[in-house]
């Protein structure tokens, strides 16, 4: 049976992982970013916020975009770190495994384009044509939608309900390097819970991937 959900304030463990997290990332003011994380991390539960982002086919999406859908994920990512190269495959086999069950992905990309220009929104209007995407990919160049949810990772993933309430965050799976060698499928499974109405039985699992860009 899935476990009940953690609500409160950030305690033991993941405040240890968020304080790694945070002094993990170079050339940003340390002291800010650990008063910023620990008053604007996203809580499980919590309803998604209102946003209005472009994507690289031109179209602006929206939190009601796919207001339709059971079961909405969004994807903070990137184009050219590693971990989230590794995923994108992965993320397309997921969304054309469960889209006629009534769940919506979209991928944003919240890196500073300055500081590392293979994140730019013409390389990733290239990226989208070259993976053939078919879920939306958006710029977040404000960084804004990164720093509500809390992302601190690419690749970080975020599933809503379809009360639009954050149900799970955190890993895709356990294996990045290798899809063969996953034992567990974090996002999967949270996905399948909440397209059945249900909570997941993980619903923090910490990512893993390179830390999110920000702006200077």
């Amino acid at each position: 049976m899935p476990t009940e959900n953690t609500k409160g304030p950030i305690l033991g463990i993941e405040l240890v992982l968020l304080f790694i997290s945070i002094f993990s990332i170079q050339k940003t003011p340390k002291s800010f970013l650990l008063f910023y994380y620990l008053w604007h991390f996203m809580e499980i539960g919590k309803k998604l916020f209102d946003f209005e982002l472009k994507g690289t086919k031109g179209k602006m999406y929206n939190k009601f975009t796919f207001a339709d859908r059971t079961a909405l994920v969004l994807v903070v990512t990137c184009n050219h770190c590693p971990y989230a190269r590794a995923y994108w495959s992965r993320l397309t086999k997921l969304f054309n495994q469960y889209e006629e069950d009534n769940l919506g992905i979209i991928a944003i990309n919240s890196n500073d384009a300055e500081q590392y220009p293979a994140d730019s929104f013409e390389a990733m209007v290239e990226l989208t044509k070259q993976l053939k995407l078919p879920f939306p990919y958006l710029y977040d160049e404000d960084q804004e939608l990164a720093k509500k949810l809390g992302a601190r990772r690419t690749p970080e993933v975020f599933v809503f309900n379809s009360k639009r309430e954050l149900v799970y965050q955190g890993a895709i799976d356990d294996n990045w390097e290798n899809e063969h060698m996953v034992t567990r499928v974090f996002l999967e499974d949270a996905i399948e819970y909440t397209l059945d109405g249900m909570e997941p039985d993980y619903t923090e699992i910490p990512a893993v991937g390179c830390s999110v860009k920000w702006k200077k």
